[in-house]
């Protein structure tokens, strides 16, 4: 019998930037909208290196909490917000948004979701989308009760806390190793 000899792995990508463009890219609101912040998002491989040519998307609800969709029936929906973004990564892994605050959203037994941006990452090796979401440090006492962080270990929790930034906040996703992000299964 002949032995066989391993042949390289195939992986995926990195083809995001051209498969998956999105017209309004990172804007979910226009440029000049009152009260937009940005969120910065970097995504570093397992051993600390960025990953240039990852592809960001974000999902979020508005300020009120109601999200963009025609399922949610809670009001009208913000004129020039689109609670969508997607942004591929520039050659230090960084990704931004310009967006606006999210409010708190319901969830199960009364309970109520601090605000957050939901992010998936995409990037090269990977077969599927990780999912994460990003919280705000200035929303403490939210954080403190919302179901999803309180469902995580403290270490874990805090990985999920952006940084305050001028203009906005930024946020790292790990997708591997010791500081590794918390992702959820959807």
């Amino acid at each position: 019998m002949t032995e066989l000899e391993t042949t390289p792995s195939q992986t995926i990508g990195p083809f995001f930037h051209v498969a998956l463009p999105w017209p309004d890219g990172s804007d979910v609101v226009p440029e000049g909208t009152p009260s937009a912040i940005i969120v910065g998002i970097r995504v570093f491989d397992g051993a600390g290196t960025p990953v240039p040519d990852s592809l960001v998307e974000t999902w979020q609800a508005d300020p009120e909490g109601r999200f963009d969709h025609p399922d949610d029936i809670r009001g009208p929906e913000r004129t020039g917000f689109r609670g969508f973004g997607r942004c591929p990564a520039d050659a230090g892994g960084r990704t931004w948004f310009r967006t606006l605050m999210p409010g708190p959203l319901p969830a199960e037994d009364g309970l109520v979701e601090a605000p957050h941006i939901d992010v998936s990452v995409f990037a090269r090796g990977m077969l599927h989308r990780v999912v994460t979401r990003v919280y705000f440090p200035d929303q403490a006492e939210a954080n403190a009760v919302d179901p999803v962080l309180a469902s995580l270990p403290a270490v874990d929790r805090a990985k999920l806390v952006a940084k305050a930034a001028p203009g906005g906040y930024e946020f790292d996703v790990h997708l591997q190793g010791e500081l590794e992000t918390p992702f959820f299964d959807l």
